[in-house]
């Protein structure tokens, strides 16, 4: 879908349903805005259910103040107008209160952004801006100012944040980011120290570089595949799995062969046409495939047992990614049964040691976690390898949870010798 050649109304629509869909902001709370191409500002409007919007209720405001709709523009028009006129760049502003930005705003910290390797890329310097009134000039002035020093994502003490980039999807991806960073590093702390990504972390390269094809054809078992990975890729998303920038799936197509997500594209608004067919190492043409495609390559080539893989960043699951923790399956029987032993890989295992990160995926290792980087679950189809990796999720979720309420008991060896027999494992 080409979201910028939607109407700025259609725009602020589908980002709004999306950030108040996914707990992001509240009813009344958060604002949207578009600086358009002849200087209009549309912008979500004042006292209207932000859960509830529809084309009507977006608010034009133009260049001479004039004001074209059925509501007030939103209260905090002055430093949406403000932002604007400082940074002549910025043509897009997202607004918002989600409650894990919220808790950093009133500790008047900012999230650590080197959890993982490429979201420091994604949301860029963050700013602190002082608190004054909401709606207030005041704010305005203390929001242009960070502005001014060319951060386009700013933190508001005691509010929530703002983020202005070139369009409307960018901002709301910084934004999400941003959130899903809070949220993960808050998670983590309840699990002990934290461990950051250094410079030279950071600075090792991911490129893929292959050649390409022109495929000769698309069988019905290809297309079949495409439609089938497009409807878990949108359900991995609604249960935040994954976000609009991060996130891969794929499927073996046949023996050399497979199908994969492309990289930079919103997750949201994947449809079949935009996967990847990988071919005898070479990629379809005039099209970029996730930078993990070479490890789902070589996983591929070495265990015929697997037929499909995932990689994400789940923020509980992650948790145990960016600490010291071991993550133990053998809390209920599902977790144990589909999960079985989950490894922790050293950093750069997704990317240096492709080979040597292959040959761990045995029937015995069926998901592993790479530190600093992701979650890896495989499975011998589409749907089993999306269910260990949500039941990852929901384990790690429960552990971690479990930890204010006492010491974590594990299904003991004796226990754990029944349920092998019993499902043959």
């Amino acid at each position: 879908m080409q979201f910028e050649m939607l109407h700025p109304i259609d725009q602020l629509l589908m980002i709004m349903e999306r950030i108040y869909g996914y707990g992001m902001t509240t009813t009344s709370g958060g604002n949207l805005s578009i600086l358009d191409d002849n200087g209009d500002i549309w912008i979500t409007p004042a006292g209207v259910d932000k859960g509830s919007l529809t084309r009507s209720d977006i608010v034009c405001v133009k260049p001479d103040g004039t004001l074209v709709g059925n509501h007030k523009p939103s209260s905090e028009y002055p430093f949406h107008k403000l932002i604007y006129r400082t940074r002549p760049d910025i043509k897009a502003v997202v607004h918002a209160h989600p409650p894990a930005l919220v808790a950093f705003s009133i500790v008047r910290k900012i999230p650590n952004l080197h959890l993982l390797p490429t979201d420091h890329l994604i949301c860029g310097r963050v700013g602190m801006a002082d608190y004054a009134l909401p709606g207030s000039e005041q704010l305005g002035e203390n929001i242009a100012k960070v502005f001014a020093q060319g951060t386009d994502t700013v933190m508001l003490e005691n509010h929530g944040i703002v983020i202005g980039k070139k369009n409307l999807l960018s901002a709301f991806q910084a934004f999400e980011t941003l959130d899903y960073c809070a949220r993960l590093e808050i998670k983590a702390n309840r699990m002990g120290t934290l461990n950051t990504l250094t410079d030279e972390h950071l600075n090792k390269k991911r490129d893929v570089l292959m050649n390409e094809f022109v495929p000769a054809g698309y069988s019905a078992k290809e297309r079949e595949i495409r439609r089938e990975m497009c409807k878990l890729i949108k359900r991995s998303y609604d249960q935040r799995l994954f976000t609009s920038t991060q996130g891969t799936f794929s499927q073996r197509v046949d023996h050399q062969s497979f199908v994969i997500t492309p990289y930079g594209l919103d997750r949201k608004y994947l449809e079949p046409e935009d996967l990847v067919r990988i071919e005898d190492g070479s990629k379809e043409v005039g099209k970029n495939p996730s930078r993990s495609a070479l490890l789902h390559q070589y996983i591929y080539d070495t265990q015929p047992q697997i037929d499909s893989i995932i990689i994400a960043h789940p923020p509980n699951i992650m948790a145990f990614a960016v600490t010291a923790n071991i993550f133990d399956s053998r809390i209920i029987p599902e977790s144990y049964i589909l999960l079985r032993s989950m490894p922790k890989l050293p950093y750069g295992a997704t990317f240096l040691t492709l080979k040597d990160t292959a040959a761990i995926f045995t029937k015995d290792v069926p998901i592993a976690i790479a530190e600093n980087d992701c979650v890896i679950a495989t499975g011998n189809s589409l749907l089993n390898a999306f269910d260990r990796l949500e039941v990852a999720e929901y384990s790690a979720k429960a552990i971690i949870s479990a930890r204010c309420l006492g010491n974590i008991v594990p299904i003991d060896t004796a226990k754990i010798k029944e349920i092998d027999i019993a499902f043959k494992l």
